[in-house]
């Protein structure tokens, strides 16, 4: 299965380094150096980090091959893509990459059908389910421990027990959606709970 893990952002400095926006909870794993990383475009690809390091805050990579500013400028916006085990499973059991959520079904403690998850969306804060509800609409549900008490792989199926008024008729819609055009999330869009994107601006 292959995932996306970044986007390249700007270039940085004038030696081929580039911002990366990362989309993986694992950059230490999916981005070190060595690591062969396929492309979209595919032209540009594949792409051999050499080197990685962070600098305020930011993952800064750089590419075998890719030397000076100009190159590195010409990555900007590919996205990099790992082959990835469609079984392989965070190291903490508590965490989940997001091709594993897409689509469980959503019920209540109480056995109350809620929907589907179609996308994991991922805020500074927290992350949140965008569930899609059997009327066509969306609920978007945080993923933290006091409101998702069971995520089931087995099963196919995450167990909530919302707060009065996330998911009843005072819940906020967050859209409709036509369900002839209805579509979920890319695989490898994210890939579990991850931090909050770093801000791609070149300060070179």
């Amino acid at each position: 299965m292959q995932l996306v893990v970044a986007r390249i952002g700007r270039a940085h400095g004038i030696k081929g380094e580039v911002t990366v926006e990362v989309r993986t909870d694992e950059p230490e794993l999916r981005l070190a150096p060595g690591a062969v990383l396929t492309t979209d475009p595919a032209t540009v690809g594949p792409l051999t980090i050499e080197t990685g390091r962070v600098h305020s805050g930011r993952l800064l990579l750089r590419f075998t091959g890719v030397g000076n500013r100009s190159a590195a400028e010409a990555l900007r916006n590919t996205l990099l893509i790992a082959d990835v085990d469609p079984d392989e499973r965070p190291e903490e059991p508590d965490e989940f990459y997001d091709h594993q959520l897409l689509d469980l079904d959503v019920v209540t403690t109480d056995g109350t059908h809620v929907g589907r998850i179609t996308e994991i969306s991922h805020l500074p804060s927290q992350d949140l389910f965008v569930i899609a509800r059997p009327d066509g609409g969306e609920v978007l549900v945080p993923f933290v421990e006091e409101i998702v008490t069971t995520v089931d792989l087995d099963a196919q199926r995450a167990v909530i027990d919302p707060p009065p008024g996330l998911i009843d008729d005072r819940a906020v819609i967050a859209s409709t959606r036509d369900a002839a055009t209805e579509t979920t999330l890319p695989p490898g869009t994210g890939n579990g709970p991850a931090a909050a994107a770093p801000n791609d601006e070149d300060d070179a």
